[in-house]
């Protein structure tokens, strides 16, 4: 599988990380759908294992970043 994809992947990941940082939970949710859509596409065409265990670590990547967006969330409704 392309490297290129995986490139891909890693850049939309880092920038839900930094709309995290900067406590944007909408273009952080935004984000982590768009890089899911991409991942289930890798899966989709995914045929030796290292890519398959690759598109799994960037999975469980993005639950916790998931996780994280919904505390951020809480962190709103907490402050009104």
């Amino acid at each position: 599988m392309e490297k290129n994809r995986f490139d891909e992947v890693k850049s939309g990941v880092q920038e839900i990380i930094d709309f995290i940082a900067q406590k944007n939970a909408k273009e952080a949710n935004n984000k982590l759908a768009e890089v899911s859509e991409e991942l289930d596409e890798l899966l989709d065409f995914a045929e030796q294992d290292e890519d398959l265990m690759e598109i799994s670590r960037y999975q469980v990547l993005l639950n916790q970043l998931h996780q994280r967006i919904v505390g951020l969330n809480g962190q709103a409704t907490e402050s009104l």
